[in-house]
């Protein structure tokens, strides 16, 4: 029996996370929007694709959540994109209502499956599908470190023009500004970032990192990225689905991890068919700790105003 994955959200991310799920041949993909005819036409193109491409999958658009019964995992991509001078912050409220009934749904429909969270403000929208959905916690893991970790790399790269798949990195915390680019652990092909760039260059590069979404929110200006993220999504997925046991940088519920207590917070874990099924504490300095301490507070901001929400309903 083939797998089967849920995209929730049939928009840039969300279809571009199905054609790479159907070009891997990973699984059946099942697209799921509330805008009508979205997501059936967009599977059916991507269906159509698949004799010109060699992928043999099923991909099916849907407006409910009956069709993505028993799916081995669901990817929430749903929620409204960053727009210019907006914050993963601002989206906060608005993205809650999308990802709490999305997670209801999927849990409802699909109780054995792993729920990987694309939707931003990030580490809150997991926190949000945790609570919504009741899964362990190893059965819920958000997207944000392997694509801070591929746009640190990248831009690493190019600063030396080497290649990228030479340059080794680690992005921790939370997905936004206060993330925490492991400069000690970086390396290309073994050679200690340090010993080949500047402390001014590494910080430059450091910073762009931090803003690497909200750079390409500028340039776009009516969206934001979507070819990255859903590369990231999906090899999170594919670890899972084969249980390649990849060590990542995903934000995984941390139970006195890093001396963090009940926040989805970026750290390395390792996905395989089990979801998260180990999370490792990396020796960090007292500066990288305080870093990581200040992203976490900054996640933990957020959920407070949730739980205000939820309390008030």
């Amino acid at each position: 029996m083939r797998k089967k994955i849920t995209v929730v959200g049939a928009g840039n991310v969300g279809a571009n996370c199905a054609l790479r799920i159907a070009e891997k041949e990973l699984a059946d993909v099942v697209l799921v929007d509330i805008i009508e005819g979205v997501p059936q036409g967009k599977g059916l193109d991507l269906l159509q694709s698949g004799p010109v491409q060699g992928y043999d999958v099923l991909i099916t658009g849907a407006n409910d959540y009956e069709p993505t019964a028993n799916s081995d995992i669901v990817i929430i991509t749903a929620g409204f994109p960053r727009k210019p001078g907006m914050s993963r912050d601002d989206l906060l409220m608005a993205n809650y209502d999308i990802v709490r009934p999305a997670a209801e749904q999927a849990a409802k429909y699909s109780p054995e499956a792993v729920l990987i969270v694309v939707s931003n403000p990030l580490d809150a929208m997991c926190w949000t599908a945790f609570t919504a959905s009741k899964f362990s916690p190893n059965r819920v893991v958000g997207m944000a470190g392997v694509l801070d970790t591929a746009r640190f790399r990248t831009f690493i790269a190019r600063e030396l023009d080497v290649s990228v798949e030479n340059v080794a990195a680690m992005v921790l915390g939370g997905h936004g500004d206060t993330m925490v680019p492991l400069v000690r652990l970086t390396s290309v092909s073994g050679i200690p970032l340090a010993e080949l760039l500047d402390e001014a260059a590494i910080e430059r590069l450091v910073t762009r990192t931090r803003n690497g979404g909200a750079e390409i929110v500028k340039y776009l200006k009516t969206g934001s990225a979507y070819y990255a993220p859903s590369a990231a999504a999906v090899e999170m997925a594919e670890s899972i689905l084969r249980d390649k046991k990849k060590v990542l940088p995903c934000a995984a519920y941390l139970q006195g991890e890093y001396g963090i207590n009940g926040l989805f917070v970026g750290v390395p874990v390792k996905l395989g068919a089990g979801g998260v099924e180990q999370i490792y504490q990396i020796r960090l300095t007292p500066e990288e700790q305080a870093q990581l301490q200040k992203s976490a507070a900054a996640v933990q901001e957020l959920i407070d105003v949730l739980n205000r929400k939820a309390s008030a309903q």
